[in-house]
């Protein structure tokens, strides 16, 4: 839509924006656009491309600012994204190996913020299965149990069982064994269904310890599944354009408490096709419209499961931010398919 003279002009006009937070006029523009062109020269494509809807003008000065659809032309046409120094890829390649999956989960969502300095946010794989790998338990005293839950991605649950009476310490290996045996590899749902037409088999006095293994295990592990990990939110107290407006910073950490607006934005990205950007308004979020989400889904075993992304402000590094959270995606989803693998 627009000419190489207003393109490079919008382009200069960014990325000075974006790197020292002021508006830019047009002797700065001419100084460092490269283009051979009167400051009269300037003003007049500065006020087209204002016309258009690429830029404003804040009352208070006489250079001018990006808008969301600067910033959008900008980031569709104009960017040259920066590589991820290799230094960067090993710490977060560091980072996310050989850990439970719900830890690596934290440590992206981590990540994103620590090397943006923005938020960072993953959602969690969808619960499909929480399969087990090994059930213990433990006597505490004459009537409680530590029910000690591994499972299949190497995550450990505890949780305490209040029994009606005593159990030996070889009636709780013998029922050990028995779930070990018979159930390893299944999530408690599925254990459920199978122990619902063998439970009869038992001995009567396993059957109650059975059930409150089942109910303890499945409580634990459903509140285990974060489906929501964000780090960094304080980070955003920071930016000067979003902490000068107190009233958008609550709206904005109501949003991130409440997660549903949030979560749904993301469902959405993880069924895009690599990194998706939403600046501003784009996002259909009110509170989101002086940010934005860039975004990327990330997969176990080829399959999309969860997206990841960085929350921040609209004039952000793009072209710093954007590899990132592409880099942190790919490793992720290497590092959950690793541990399938295992």
């Amino acid at each position: 839509m627009l000419d190489d003279r207003s393109r490079t002009l919008l382009k200069t006009l960014v990325e000075h924006y974006i790197a020292d937070g002021q508006p830019v006029g047009s002797r700065a523009l001419s100084k460092f656009s490269g283009l051979e062109l009167s400051p009269a020269t300037i003003r007049n494509v500065m006020a087209d491309l204002e016309e258009a809807g690429f830029v404003a003008s804040p009352h208070t000065s006489a250079g001018r600012i990006p808008t969301a659809r600067g910033y959008r032309l900008f980031v569709d046409n104009l960017l040259t994204v920066q590589p991820l120094e290799a230094h960067q890829r090993g710490a977060i390649e560091d980072a996310l190996h050989g850990l439970p999956s719900k830890q690596i989960i934290a440590n992206a969502s981590q990540l994103l913020s620590s090397l943006t300095h923005f938020a960072g946010v993953v959602i969690a794989p969808r619960r499909t299965a929480n399969r087990i790998r090994q059930i213990e338990f433990l006597s505490l005293s004459d009537k409680r149990i530590l029910l000690i839950i591994v499972t299949a991605d190497g995550d450990v649950q505890n949780r305490i069982l209040n029994c009606e009476r005593a159990y030996s310490p070889s009636e709780l290996t013998s029922a050990a064994n028995y779930l070990n045996q018979n159930f390893t590899g299944l999530d408690f749902e599925q254990i459920r269904q199978r122990l619902a037409g063998e439970i009869q088999q038992l001995r009567d006095d396993i059957k109650p310890l059975m059930n409150l293994a089942l109910e303890a295990g499945d409580a634990a592990l459903s509140e285990s599944a974060q489906p929501y990990v964000i780090s960094g939110e304080k980070n955003l107290l920071d930016v000067e354009e979003l902490s000068s407006n107190m009233k958008r910073l609550r709206e904005l950490f109501d949003l991130f408490e409440q997660r549903s607006s949030l979560m749904r934005l993301l469902d959405v990205s993880s069924r895009a096709e690599g990194v998706k950007i939403f600046i501003g308004g784009e996002s259909g979020i009110a509170t989101l419209d002086e940010c934005s989400v860039i975004t990327a889904p990330y997969t176990v075993d080829g399959q999309v499961v969860g997206s990841l992304g960085v929350i921040g402000p609209t004039r952000m590094a793009y072209e710093r931010v954007i590899p990132i959270v592409d880099i942190t995606a790919r490793l992720l989803s290497s590092a959950l398919s690793h541990k399938n693998e295992n």
